[in-house]
């Protein structure tokens, strides 16, 4: 069978990438799912490199070496915290790849026309691949380019904007990104007008209309993608973030189709599938309509918020020491604060403490938390933190009553009682860690601001709450000298 080596590894490649996937849903399986992404990878490139169209060996070497080289760097020094915009950037790079795969396919169908009509000889892998084509699998082979490149340029300048939007002062565009949802003069109906005139390109495309035609859908898709995320307000960026890797999928496989590369297909279908049921697993977390979050600017308050009432109460580390000491069960509930910090090392070394001395220890997990799905397990999980005291928000929401010490260490709207208190909050409806039904709650806190998402929060005000504020490491730092 010609190129059985090539069909045989994609074959193979494929089924370790759904391992991988697979294997991702779980901390104990997680780090051997990441080896099963490395192998499906390496078997993938070695299996291009050999297959058909090879060749431009030297070219090749150099853009693999100099990819691997940037990629180690990057992995070397980008913090955990960072993870989300390095994930939106390297988004964008995939629905680029897609924009100039489609322009090339298009190119290529032009040349191989214009070389059948003046008799000329056809070379090169995909032009010959192209030529073998009938007039409705050229159109089909149209479509799948149009379809990609649209995908591609959508996928390419949200994920520049998300990338902005969550790395702020770091960013490395030349400008800042508010975080807030920013939207043009006639808002939706702007996007909407953008999509029609897509459609209608596309459809002059088809009928002749050349690249000129291809370009000018591109220009517009790659202001629906801008437009769109600036309508996103910072609160909802970790689903943004996953929609876009669901966007990168489908470019992926729009790809897939035109280079005629199964792989492609399979692996974009993939992530295409999976980014998109984690979005809408996100949205339902966060009470969020998917529909609303993806076109941006739809929802949020439905009026005047309610007015907090008290004062917030500050602690010292003698105090926390001293409600430890007489704790029986303590459930700790780790946020983005504590992964800015860097503070898992010391959220770890207290939980070996308090559990030495016999008290019940756990963690209260929200879908949520962090920048990305997993963000606190993975952090939990580097510093050895025991996988079965480390529960979700569902497991453990029940037991709050019956908690003696909780502890907060730099969450915000995943333990905001306004989210059920309040039906003009911007987080109505959105399942939350009860914690300020535990008896004592402490919350470790930079100071009396209102975090990321800007709204404030009313268990920071009740009377069962201690303010523990400082750097959570340093706080926590101070706290491990008093318990022994």
């Amino acid at each position: 069978m010609e190129n059985a080596f090539t069909i045989a590894a994609y074959v193979v490649a494929a089924i370790l990438f759904i391992l991988s996937l697979g294997g991702l849903s779980g901390q104990e399986s997680a780090k051997r799912a990441v080896w099963y992404g490395i192998a499906g990878m390496a078997i993938a490139v070695v299996a291009t490199l050999f297959g058909p169209g090879s060749g431009l060996w030297i070219v090749s070497l150099v853009l693999i070496a100099g990819g691997a080289t940037v990629g180690y760097q990057l992995a070397t020094k980008v913090q955990m915290t960072q993870m989300p915009e390095l994930v939106a950037i390297m988004h964008s790079l995939v629905g680029l790849a897609a924009v100039f795969v489609g322009f090339n396919a298009d190119f290529t169908i032009s040349s191989v026309e214009s070389a059948k009509a003046a008799g000329d000889a056809i070379e090169g892998t995909f032009a010959t691949l192209v030529a073998k084509k009938t007039p409705i699998e050229i159109t089909i082979l149209q479509i799948e380019l149009v379809l990609g490149v649209w995908i591609g340029a959508v996928t390419f300048t949200g994920s520049v904007i998300a990338y902005g939007k969550l790395s702020g002062n770091s960013s490395l565009l030349p400008f800042k990104i508010d975080t807030a949802a920013i939207q043009l003069p006639g808002g939706h109906m702007l996007n909407a007008g953008a999509v029609a005139l897509s459609v209608l390109f596309a459809i002059w495309y088809f009928s002749g209309g050349g690249f000129f035609a291809l370009f000018l859908l591109t220009l517009l898709a790659l202001f629906i993608g801008y437009h769109l995320i600036m309508g996103i307000g910072g609160a909802d960026m970790p689903v943004v973030v996953s929609m876009l890797n669901s966007y990168s999928g489908w470019a992926a496989a729009a790809i897939g189709f035109s280079l005629g590369n199964d792989l492609l297909i399979v692996v974009g279908a993939l992530v295409g599938s999976s980014g998109a049921i984690l979005s809408y697993i996100m949205c339902k977390a966060m009470n969020r309509s998917f529909i609303s979050v993806i076109l941006g600017g739809f929802g949020g308050p439905a009026g005047e918020q309610m007015a907090v009432e008290g004062e917030q109460i500050a602690i010292d580390a003698d105090g926390v020491a001293s409600a430890l000491e007489d704790a029986d069960s303590v459930v700790i509930i780790p946020g983005y604060g504590m992964a800015v910090a860097q503070a898992q090392q010391n959220v770890a070394e207290l939980t070996r403490r308090l559990r030495a001395q016999g008290k019940n220890v756990r963690f209260a997990i929200h879908p949520v938390a962090g920048r990305l799905p997993g963000h606190m397990n993975v952090l939990l999980a580097e510093a050895k933190v025991p996988y079965d005291i480390v529960l979700e928000m569902d497991e453990i929401n029940d037991d709050f009553p019956d908690t003696d010490v909780a502890i907060v260490i730099g969450s915000n709207d995943i333990v905001n009682p306004a989210a059920q208190d309040d039906p003009n909050s911007p987080i109505a409806g959105m399942p939350v860690l009860e914690c300020w039904k535990a008896k004592q709650v402490f919350v470790s806190k930079r100071g009396q601001g209102t975090g990321y998402s800007g709204i404030e929060n009313p268990l920071f005000f009740k009377d069962n709450t201690r303010m523990f504020y400082g750097d959570a490491k340093a706080s926590l730092d101070a706290l491990l000298q008093k318990i022994t």
